[in-house]
């Protein structure tokens, strides 16, 4: 993948894949107009890529559904390609491309920039790069989940608050939700419980259990539903049911559209769409290049208390880290290759992050002042985990 390398580039072009590979980069024309005229207005030159960083966060604090979303999402885009390109790699899956796990992460931008504080020194690469493993990691797990599950055993899985959140989400008049609800609600109470709850491929309904939902919906829907409707038969049940399901997956996990797409053949493209920004002037509110030096600073205050820790730890779980980060190795592997029981690994393992943990908590709190809650502890607790992978990626080059 060619690197970009103005700041006009990485604030406003984007990836193109194609499956596995990298195509190039796309500009987005408004995102770079965009970007000119803000250089312009400054009373001088800046070329500082950390500048505009925290310039554009804290304009999209303020505004979180303008164009300068688009600028954020265009710079974090080599972040989430890396973190999609090793996740794909350690997984043994070929459902799914090195495209689609870099759609399925950058969409996690939004939760990226309400999770970043830019007050506690830690650049936004680094934060992203956690929280967009993490995330791609979490929905492959449960995309796998809903994946392996027939429609009858989602069905048994979903509660009622997500399956009318997805009906509703498939366009379902309100009417049509508590019609599909009641059969859903039929279907749980004659067929669920006496399936076995471990399986995930659970069957379709025999013919006599259809027969008995049919029966028990209709004989409800005249004291449960605002307007009865006409009696069902279990054909009819069944295709509602089925395409409950399919509201559900869909909900669970819509299919994604470039803002490439093109709308029609003279249309231009879904980006085209987007809401302007509404410009005002926020040149007086610049982040100054002293606070920038700050933050530079703070990062490197970061690396030596870390380093320092890493130090204090005994042999065996030093070891053990700097397999864990530098190898890739799961915990099982790590224990046969030292000769250990994994839970010993485990262990290990969590002691010393916990130990590295509450180390930086411990300086974040004393030198930054920084009040510690479960929010924060949580934030430090992500961006420790980048730095070492970051920290023992560079020690094995």
């Amino acid at each position: 993948m060619q690197m970009r390398q103005s700041l006009i580039e990485l604030f406003s072009t984007f990836l193109e894949l194609d499956a596995s590979r990298v195509i190039g980069w796309a500009t987005d024309a408004r995102l770079r107009r965009h970007m000119i005229n803000s250089q312009a207005q400054l009373s001088q030159p800046e070329q500082s890529e950390n500048f505009w960083v925290y310039y554009w966060y804290k304009l999209w604090r303020d505004t979180p559904e303008s164009l300068v979303r688009g600028h954020l999402s265009a710079y974090l885009q080599e972040v989430c390609y890396w973190a999609a390109r090793k996740t794909v790699t350690g997984i043994s899956s070929t459902q799914y491309t090195l495209s689609d796990c870099f759609q399925m992460a950058i969409i996690r931008v939004d939760k990226v920039l309400k999770g970043y504080k830019p007050n506690m020194g830690f650049s936004l690469k680094n934060y992203s790069s956690a929280v967009f493993s993490s995330e791609l990691k979490e929905m492959l797990r449960q995309q796998n989940e809903i994946d392996i599950c027939t429609n009858w055993r989602l069905l048994k899985k979903v509660t009622q608050k997500r399956l009318i959140e997805s009906l509703k989400n498939a366009g379902q008049s309100a009417e049509a939700i508590e019609r599909c609800v009641l059969a859903w609600k039929c279907y749980q109470e004659l067929c669920a419980p006496s399936q076995p709850s471990g399986t995930r491929k659970l069957q379709k309904p025999s013919e006599a259990t259809w027969q008995s939902i049919a029966q028990l919906y209709n004989t409800l829907r005249l004291t449960q539903l605002t307007t009865p409707g006409a009696e069902l038969n279990p054909e009819s049940l069944e295709k509602w049911l089925t395409n409950c399901a399919k509201a559900v997956r869909t909900y669970l996990y819509p299919n994604m559209t470039s803002l490439n797409a093109k709308i029609g053949e003279d249309d231009g493209e879904l980006q085209d769409i987007l809401p302007q920004l509404k410009q005002e002037s926020y040149i007086s509110e610049i982040i100054a290049a002293e606070e920038q030096l700050d933050r530079q600073s703070q990062q490197a205050q970061i690396g030596d208390v870390l380093v320092k820790a890493l130090k204090e730890l005994d042999e065996e779980a030093l070891k053990i880290i700097q397999i864990y980060y530098t190898q890739g190795l799961t915990q099982q592997q790590i224990a046969k290759e030292l000769g250990v029981k994994q839970y010993t690994v485990s262990r290990r393992l969590t002691k010393a992050k916990d130990t590295l943990l509450l180390k930086l908590a411990t300086w974040s709190q004393e030198s930054m002042h920084i009040s510690l809650n479960p929010s924060v502890l949580n934030y430090v607790n992500t961006v420790l985990e980048e730095w070492l992978q970051a920290h023992y990626s560079l020690n094995s080059i």
